[in-house]
């Protein structure tokens, strides 16, 4: 039987679909959205493409913290009388039609006056008229047209953002001067000798001298600190040899145009500084869209409902909440502290501290855990702790997530600035001391000619261009990494390991087999229509699974919370649930999830579940075995125990039955072992091998979601590649390796040169770019060639 879909949202209208003027809907909301648009004259929007809308939540209440005046002015962004804007995420925005309804606010509310959408960020900046709409109203109006917005308490903490733009304008400065700088040497390049002697030569100088004071004492000036720090620390770090080369330079230019001994150096000086400033904003610009410092605040909620003596309702601040105080969480909130169920049922879904999928049933007395989630209804519990003492915060808590990785590892061109930086300096002060006795007329040439050519500009943009192009390669291949930093640890790993739940597997388990009695043809329509009513994920999963039926009206149904559920039709029922629940008492421990199933109280079989691993998992595993040691940390029992085993390369360590903190601690015996590990995972029980590990990788079905503090995002499609970006990382390095080659052949020709007192400083100061670019170039075709191997 076809399905109808919904002409808002298309999915599956799988009960008896809404027809409003000739068109289904899968719901009210749906319904809703869609009489809005007709009624303002939007339809349009269905014709950038056809069912592109979302479906609409229930958000009664759920906003009312947007009231709170502190909160509000946390989260907006610019507060006027009559003028506000705010910037708000939206998780489905996802195509065209999407940004042309969000950009046509204004028509469905006139107290709109304009709205612009990032859809990289998937971001919307709205202005509107406060004391005609206010922020909760905002809100809810864009969840009824089905965009609601993710507000949590990590956008309150964060309140007004700062955005760094120091290294733009820097650029933007160095960038102009170059620029004019090379344009007022034209004269000097072409020789124009009387329009130069006789007219501007004096005032182009002077110009060119003016373009170069902002350049090195502004745009250079990171630089020259970096290098001040350096000598005072008695540490000689790579900018040392660079600020040096750009002081010898703007010295030594000063003084040719005081002297009027020459035009000076002042393009390559200027153009130098522009070309090092561009290798960073380059390396910067690739990861500043994606967040990898996640933790609990990027999900939780700002706000939350407490009953207050007398029963009456009140929004407190999650901050705000204390031991002892009674909370609502409705359907589908989350849970921000560690709390006792006082009334209803709870369902909880704890996939993102577990990376399970089952939701854990609770009755009134038992203990439920902050960062879950409940499923059905509304449920009161009190609260044991406070929202930093709960069980969530606490595994953020951890010395390990004050870390910073960073700090302890050193590059690759760390490594060897401090040695070229002592070579260059003894060679430029030995060469000109003896020049000292045999021509001294020729010392200070031969002292500035060293430091230029010898200037480390080369090596220190090799790094950053190499490993800037691999990130920007890395991100069009769905690999999404922290910084440059991780490409070098990336190609220096030993050891690799994988959670199982959500990493290994698919976020959700679609594969179910039967054991039993053959059901007849009106025992398997019945089944799927008692599964119809059922919003349990097993009962949505196995009706997904199950033949297409008829669509029958029951005539009873029941739902018994954590046990199963039963459907009659005419004399016929079913019920499908656990062991005990359809009478079939003679089950021992089961490992793995199943769902039994009985026929008029007698039973028949059961639906065995299994997890469905990700494609091409067996030859990942064999390809990194080759020069990787490997092993599985799972927080389930041993179900899959044997599975795994026939999957993965023999021998493979398997560890069942890890709690968070076990992850962490097994990283870090390995890390005390001398091992460089690789931790990939998915959930926040793996945020703490992930903070632990050398790199630590998220598997997400989509980037742009929550995933816990990480080095790098990789995209779970591109799971069966990742072996290639580690492969692609060593390659870099190969690549900085031969350009620090390069660049080595090139400075000791040069210095052979320059301390023989053969090399010019003006001649020095035209090779010390074209090496630069020299680089340049051949660390971007050579990494586009890498790139072009990954899949």
């Amino acid at each position: 039987m076809i399905k109808e879909k919904c002409f808002h949202c298309g999915d599956d209208c799988d009960t008896i679909p809404i027809v409003f003027k000739g068109k289904h809907f899968c719901c009210n909301g749906c319904k809703t959205v869609f009489e809005i648009f007709e009624s303002n004259d939007l339809t349009y929007y269905y014709d950038l493409q056809s069912a592109a809308g979302t479906t609409p939540n229930e958000v009664a209440d759920k906003y009312n913290f947007l009231d709170d005046p502190i909160i509000l002015n946390k989260l907006i962004e610019f507060n006027e009388k009559k003028h506000q804007i705010v910037n708000l995420y939206i998780p489905h925005i996802h195509c065209s039609s999407c940004i042309w309804v969000l950009e046509n606010l204004n028509k469905l509310q006139q107290s709109i006056s304009s709205s612009q959408v990032d859809f990289p960020k998937k971001m919307v900046r709205i202005a509107y008229n406060p004391e005609d709409l206010s922020l909760k109203q905002l809100v809810i109006l864009l969840a009824k047209i089905g965009y609601e917005p993710y507000i949590s308490l990590d956008d309150y903490d964060k309140g007004k953002k700062n955005v760094d733009r120091s290294l733009i304008y820097k650029l933007g400065v160095a960038g102009f001067a170059f620029g004019n700088v090379m344009f007022l040497s034209f004269p000097e390049y072409f020789e124009v000798q009387e329009f130069w002697l006789d007219q501007y030569k004096n005032v182009f100088r002077w110009l060119m001298f003016a373009f170069s004071l902002p350049v090195v004492f502004y745009s250079a000036q990171d630089y020259l600190i970096s290098a001040y720090k350096s000598i005072s620390s008695k540490i000689l770090n790579i900018d040392v040899p660079i600020a040096l080369g750009v002081l010898v330079l703007f010295v030594r230019s000063t003084l040719e145009i005081i002297f009027d001994w020459g035009t000076g150096f002042f393009d390559s000086l200027t153009g130098l500084i522009f070309f090092l400033l561009l290798g960073k904003f380059f390396q910067q610009k690739t990861y500043s869209f994606l967040s990898f410092e996640r933790d609990y605040k990027s999900y939780f909620p700002i706000a939350v409902t407490r009953i207050a003596t007398g029963g009456k309702e009140e929004t407190v601040q999650v901050y705000d909440i204390k031991q002892g105080d009674r909370l609502l969480i409705r359907n589908e909130e989350l849970i921000p502290v560690d709390g006792i169920v006082l009334k209803g049922n709870a369902r909880i879904d704890y996939s993102f501290v577990t990376g399970e999928s089952e939701a854990v049933v609770k009755e009134s007395g038992d203990k439920i855990l902050a960062g879950g989630k409940q499923l059905q209804g509304a449920i009161e519990m009190e609260a044991l702790k406070t929202v930093s003492q709960s069980y969530l915060t606490q595994l953020w808590g951890n010395s390990v997530f004050s870390i910073d990785k960073t700090s302890k590892f050193q590059t690759i061109t760390d490594k060897i600035s401090q040695r070229f930086t002592i070579a260059v300096l003894s060679i430029a002060f030995m060469a000109t001391f003896i020049w000292m006795f045999i021509d001294s007329s020729k010392a200070i040439n031969v002292f500035t000619a060293v430091l230029i050519i010898a200037c480390p500009c080369a090596i220190a943009l090799a790094a950053p261009f190499t490993l800037g192009n691999m990130l920007r390669i890395f991100g069009r291949k769905k690999f999404y990494l922290k910084n440059t930093q991780t490409i070098e640890q990336l190609a220096q790993l030993t050891t690799a390991i994988f959670d199982k739940t959500g990493t290994l597997t698919t976020a959700q388990k679609s594969t179910a087999s039967y054991e039993g009695m053959a059901l007849s043809a009106e025992e398997e329509s019945l089944l799927k229509n008692t599964l119809r009513a059922s919003n349990h994920p097993l009962s949505r999963t196995l009706y997904n699974l199950l033949a297409a039926q008829d669509i029958l009206t029951l005539d009873d149904y029941e739902e018994h919370l954590g046990k199963g559920i039963i459907g009659v039709l005419e004399d016929n029922n079913i019920k499908v649930g656990s062991a005990n629940f359809v009478g079939n008492n003679s089950v021992t421990a089961q490992e793995n999830t199943a769902v039994y199933i009985s026929s008029n109280d007698a039973y028949k079989g059961k639906f065995v579940f299994s997890n469905q691993y990700r494609e091409g998992v067996s030859k990942l595993f064999e390809e990194m075995k080759q020069t990787l040691d490997l092993g599985v940390l799972s927080g389930d029992n041993e179900g899959e125990k044997e599975r795994l085993q026939a999957l993965l390369p023999k021998l493979t360590p398997l560890y069942f039955n890890q709690k968070p903190e076990d992850k962490l601690d097994f990283v870090k015996s390995l890390q005390e072992q001398g091992k460089k590990v690789l931790m990939v995972g998915d959930g926040l029980n793996d945020a703490g091998a992930l903070a632990q590990s050398n790199v630590g990788i998220a598997i997400s079905e989509n980037v742009n979601v929550f995933s816990p503090a990480c080095d790098g995002i990789l995209d779970a499609s591109k799971f069966k590649q990742l072996y290639q970006y580690i492969n692609a990382s060593k390659s870099a390095m190969k690549i900085i390796k031969l350009s620090f080659g390069f660049s080595l052949l090139y400075n000791l020709i040069g210095l052979y040169f320059a301390t023989t007192g053969q090399l010019m400083p003006v001649i020095a100061a035209i090779l010390m770019p074209l090496s630069s670019i020299s680089i340049v170039l051949f660390t971007t075709i050579a990494t586009n060639l890498v790139g072009k191997k990954i899949e």
